[in-house]
């Protein structure tokens, strides 16, 4: 797993629980370390390994730990440069969802090793569309949280629905690599695309 994913994860239980409750799961893990290299890759084993501690020590469900972090990833003020990413995929939510598509290469720009799931979105009517995201396990949770937030960035009312796992050799466009798991299914439904003044963005990024 690439270490910024891991990095995201390390600072999503910090600071939504606490600098204390990251440094016992790191103890409990007993990897040698207490935090993690963005540049570096890990074991993906090490990834799968950090969450199933987060998930015993809160007594949470993981697709309810892995939502939460999607929509940290897109809300909390110390990833705004993953927002800026996405904000870059549209002026409204209905061009964010159609530009979900190419941000796997989008983010290869930004970080070249980097690989993410592949996503691919269909649309069923005018309001209705489905997401499917290749693995690992779990990235259709992530992808719930994300879209919450964004369209909550955007000022758009959705009902969103994770739809479970499908078989490979069901999925849109042929079949997912045997390295993925999945592919997972997020169902949207857009019920308001104005339903409220979105957060404020620039694309230009202020002058530090």
């Amino acid at each position: 797993m690439h270490g910024l994913i891991n990095r995201a994860i390390q600072c999503f239980l910090r600071d939504t629980y606490s600098p204390e409750f990251w440094e016992r799961i790191m103890q409990t893990a007993d990897l040698g370390y207490t935090s993690f290299e963005a540049m570096l890759v890990y074991e993906d084993q090490v990834t799968f390994d950090i969450l199933d501690l987060a998930t015993q020590a809160l007594d949470k469900a993981r697709p309810d730990l892995l939502e939460d972090l999607g929509t940290y990833l897109v809300s909390h003020d110390s990833v705004e440069a993953l927002r800026r990413l996405l904000r870059f995929g549209g002026v409204d939510f209905v061009d964010f969802l159609h530009s979900l598509d190419d941000l796997p290469d989008r983010a290869r720009l930004a970080v070249p090793d980097l690989e993410l799931p592949r996503l691919e979105l269909q649309q069923s009517h005018e309001a209705h569309y489905s997401l499917w995201c290749g693995g690992p396990a779990g990235f259709g949770s992530v992808m719930v949280g994300v879209l919450r937030a964004m369209a909550d960035d955007y000022g758009a009312l959705v009902f969103l629905e994770h739809g479970g796992s499908r078989e490979a050799k069901s999925t849109p466009g042929g079949p997912v690599p045997a390295s993925e798991v999945g592919p997972e299914v997020v169902e949207i439904t857009l019920l308001d695309v104005e339903f409220h003044e979105g957060r404020h963005f620039e694309l230009a990024m202020k002058a530090g």
